[in-house]
């Protein structure tokens, strides 16, 4: 009986690879996305604790203390003004490439169903072909027991 061979095969499989590819590329975003977001707790963390720790002084330490923090705090702020805007970029970014992977992951259902209903009509076929094999076999059994007993009797 002769191998199944289906002619998109190499397709299906090179959708296979892209698909593993991007899922890689998406972690590396994740990656970045996580790291981008710990950094802008970390520095919304920094300015909390800062503010909290102004507002438990007395109130004559605290009013110096309050200007300076409001001079040094407009680079922490502008600081996390870049990462808010990153983690937007790196949340686009991952969606998009989500959105590509299940483009893909669609496409790639669509060719393990057509190969699936051509291995149906491959193994329907095969059966055809063996019962017709059997069939042959069997008339040729039956013509020689009846071309045989026919020779007995003359």
């Amino acid at each position: 009986m002769k191998k199944f061979v289906w002619r998109l095969q190499r397709i299906l499989d090179l959708k296979n690879k892209q698909e593993e590819l991007k899922k890689s590329e998406l972690l590396k975003i994740t990656e970045k996305l996580i790291l981008a977001q710990t950094q802008l707790l970390e520095q919304e963390r920094i300015l909390a604790e800062l503010l909290l720790e102004i507002a438990n002084k007395e109130i004559k330490s605290r009013l110096k203390d309050q200007e300076f923090f409001l001079k040094c705090s407009s680079s922490n702020r502008e600081l996390i003004k870049k990462l808010t805007q990153r983690v937007r970029e790196l949340e686009s970014e991952q969606r998009k490439k989500i959105e590509e992977i299940f483009q893909i992951r669609r496409e790639k259902e669509s060719l393990e169903k057509l190969r699936a209903k051509a291995r149906e009509e491959y193994d329907k076929e095969q059966e055809k072909l063996e019962q017709k094999l059997l069939d042959e076999t069997a008339a040729i059994a039956f013509i020689r027991q009846s071309s045989g007993a026919q020779t007995i009797r003359i």
